[in-house]
């Protein structure tokens, strides 16, 4: 064997051997911080085991959530006082990838972990957060909403795709009375009335359902490229569209705004929203100071502000800001996700 044969046999050695110290280190990295997510941070939010309910508690408000905090916890509903976000987490033991309540009905959107591959479920919770009835998904969850009477629950999966940002993707949003359980399992079936006129096509998409009542609701309807604001009537079986450029609409507690992310132009694809609020009389927008990427479906923590979740260390943070655009946004709990008010 010449040199120059021995000389690239051993560099294919050489390169072999780091390769495979690379996967060793990136296999054991990852499994301590599997480990690591299991026990408690030192400076992360406490977090203890109680009971969480859905209904007033001692003339109260509370925050429930899906607590991000590494731990035992993590992943498990979580409540605190709703002016004391920050402070000590009460966790009910009840796992959830999205939840929301109102009206005492919780909705738990779930994984069940199997051999090949997870399912998910869609949990109806009483105000106890004990089980009332389950439906199984067509794919990942990403929303959820209640109606304020607890009448209603909404939820949107990602059938194919898991991101908002591209275009490569199609949801599915279903709508239950959780009185007699029935369900419309796919909110496209219903009749779509678009710039004042019967509308047909084979791409469309709707997610995001925000309740007005038990029969009038707002959600996004995406179609041709663009996404609109619709209107959706229940009883009539119909979607019509209000406002061009809404995703993710939750509406004002007066009944009276939309708070949405809208689509900036200029922005970076990955990255292309910004947390608007529209008056429903006037369809004037307001964006608010925030002025970061925000890919979440806002609440309302009163009629004059706004809670959502960013990016956080241990996956996402609640920060809150004015509805009226002013003022600046606040972080308010670190490692919570998925909020909703209570009581």
């Amino acid at each position: 064997m010449n040199l120059q044969n021995r000389t690239r046999i051993l560099v294919l050695l050489v390169a072999v051997l780091l390769l495979g110290a690379v996967g060793t280190g990136a296999v054991l990295y990852a499994a301590d911080r599997t480990a690591r997510r299991d026990q408690a941070q030192p400076g992360g939010p406490a977090v203890n085991s109680g009971h969480v309910s859905l209904q007033r508690p001692d003339g109260g408000r509370k925050l429930v959530f899906r607590n991000m905090a590494w731990g035992p916890h993590r992943d498990e509903l979580a409540a605190v006082p709703a002016d004391r976000a920050d402070g000590p987490r009460t966790a009910s033991g009840v796992h959830c990838l999205r939840f929301y309540a109102a009206g005492g009905t919780g909705i738990c959107l779930q994984a069940e972990h199997g051999a090949l591959e997870d399912t998910y479920r869609a949990v109806v919770l009483d105000d106890h957060l004990k089980e009332k009835h389950s439906f199984p998904v067509a794919g990942i969850p990403t929303r959820s909403r209640v109606s304020p009477s607890g009448h209603l629950a909404a939820w949107t999966v990602f059938v194919s795709g898991d991101s908002y940002a591209g275009t490569n993707f199609s949801t599915r949003t279903s709508i239950v009375d959780v009185r007699d359980w029935n369900l419309r399992d796919n909110l496209e079936t219903f009749d779509i009335i678009k710039d004042g006129g019967p509308y047909q096509a084979h791409d469309v998409n709707i997610w995001g359902v925000t309740f007005a009542d038990d029969n009038t609701f707002y959600a996004t309807l995406a179609t041709g490229g663009q996404t609109h604001l619709v209107r959706g009537d229940l009883a009539a079986h119909t979607l019509t569209t209000l406002h061009d450029n809404v995703e993710c609409p939750s509406l004002s507690p007066d009944g009276t705004r939309i708070a949405y992310k809208k689509r900036v132009p200029g922005l970076s694809a990955d990255a292309p929203w910004r947390l608007y609020v529209l008056d429903l009389a006037t369809m004037t927008e307001t964006a608010t100071a925030d002025q970061r990427n925000v890919d979440d479906q806002a609440v309302w923590t009163d009629t004059g502000t706004l809670l959502y979740a960013l990016p956080g260390d241990y996956g996402a943070d609640l920060w809150t800001v004015p509805a009226d655009g002013s003022g600046t946004a606040r972080r308010v709990a670190q490692a919570a996700v998925a909020p909703a008010y209570v009581g």
